[in-house]
């Protein structure tokens, strides 16, 4: 991630609104440098950290946009693997030894009658070893002193530049009192990334669909560890790009302006994410599931229509977000929720009892394997249904279950009339 000096100055007030500078992919300026700098860090695997900073300086010369080179570096050596050399001692261990012999310098006084080279060559000797090693070794444990192991990221420049733009937009966030995010569709990897970076929220559905969510920036006075909670601000940004249709607000504070301004994104920037979408199905029981209601149900021979993950279950701190949805396909307001609970891990069964009572939802349907150290008491205090299967769930009963339970939350259901054709 970039540090606060590289952001700041690519910041710009615009009235009370806050913009950032990011550059033009097609620029040819821009593509150039980022070309150089791929070329320049590649051929740098197997040197140290302080001499890529070396010929990062060299590089930069007297040019007046040293702030973007060393944005781009920053990028390019955040992804990369800096590893200490292999050495014939630990550093801690050598630095000890030689400690241990007072102060030493290069030319011999009256108090110190040996130069630093011979108790360099002396200490050697007894580790057999030569002296030019134990100079490498000294301090092979300082990041500086680490060598390039791997680039990572294989870039091209308009990659790279893509990447450095996400990285700017992440670093606004440093600043940010409070963010507001309307999420309109495919949100679940967003309620996973909340969840994952620790995120303060409050969360409440909108009526045309999709959720308002408030988190709590960095600076607000909710928040202790500032710093900290400021790069877990940051690093979510990208979680946010998953979802198709999205809109962000936040209040935040740069260091260069005394009133709190406005940033603003949406699904319409050409920002991109290199987070990972989670898959389709999260086990191998969703996907059977989901299978074999569409060879035996599907469109044609029932109502129902299933959904994957298209509802959230708010419940305070966190979220809960059932693996189908059951909807009426002539009645969108007619649903029921469905949650698989086939995983053995007894502190994922606690938590996932506790989500269920806490949600208090009559419209939620469990189907629970019985090997599980569960019961029927467990759900005693839910308001939901539950069913419990032995090797799979059997999609005719729970289609049988799906429609009492409609029945009785949504009344009779009214069938269309078909039009006679004449």
């Amino acid at each position: 991630m970039l540090t606060a000096e590289l952001v700041r100055p690519l910041l710009r007030q615009r009235g009370m609104e806050l913009c950032v500078n990011m550059l033009e992919s097609s620029n040819t300026h821009w593509q150039q440098t980022a070309n150089d700098l791929l070329k320049l860090f590649q051929q740098h695997i197997g040197h140290t950290f302080y001499e890529w900073e070396t010929v990062l300086e060299k590089y930069e010369g007297d040019r007046i946009d040293y702030v973007v080179i060393r944005g781009l570096a920053k990028v390019m050596s955040g992804e990369a693997t800096f590893t200490p050399r292999e050495t014939p001692l630990p550093p801690p261990q050598l630095r000890e030894c030689l400690f241990r012999q007072g102060p030493s310098f290069s030319k011999p006084h009256l108090f110190h009658a040996k130069t630093r080279l011979e108790i360099m060559q002396e200490v050697a000797r007894q580790l057999e070893t030569m002296a030019d090693i134990l100079e490498e070794t000294l301090y092979a444990d300082r990041p500086a002193n680490y060598i390039l192991h791997a680039t990572g990221e294989q870039w091209t420049p308009n990659e790279l530049i893509a990447r450095y733009n996400l990285e700017l937009a992440r670093g606004v966030l440093y600043w940010a009192s409070q963010i507001t995010i309307d999420a309109a569709s495919s949100y679940k990897d967003l309620w996973r990334y909340i969840k994952y970076f620790k995120l303060m929220f409050w969360a409440e559905p909108k009526a045309e669909g999709g959720y308002h969510i408030t988190l709590d920036g960095p600076i607000s006075p909710f928040v202790s560890s500032t710093i900290r909670y400021g790069r877990q601000m940051a690093v979510f940004l990208p979680a946010l790009l998953l979802c198709e249709r999205w809109q962000l607000q936040a209040t935040v504070h740069p260091p260069q302006t005394r009133l709190p301004l406005t940033y603003n994104l949406d699904y319409t920037s050409s920002l991109r994410s290199h987070f990972k979408r989670s898959g389709v199905f999260d086990s191998r029981l969703e996907a059977d599931f989901a299978q074999e209601f569409e060879q035996k149900i599907g469109s044609k021979r029932g109502h129902w229509q299933l959904r994957r993950e298209s509802e959230i279950l708010l419940l305070g701190d966190t979220v809960m977000i059932p693996d189908f949805t059951f909807v009426d396909d002539q009645d969108d307001s007619r649903k029921i929720i469905l949650e698989l609970v086939g995983f053995w891990h007894p502190d994922y069964l606690r938590r996932k009892v506790e989500k269920v009572r806490k949600a208090n939802c009559s419209h939620l349907l469990l189907l629970v394997y019985k090997g599980l150290n569960v019961t029927e008491e467990s759900f005693r205090d839910a308001a939901s249904e539950v069913i419990f299967f032995q090797q799979k769930p059997v999609v005719k009963d729970v289609i049988a279950t799906v429609d009492a339970m409609a029945e009785r939350i949504y009344g009779p259901r009214i069938k269309s009339k078909k039009k006679k054709h004449t």
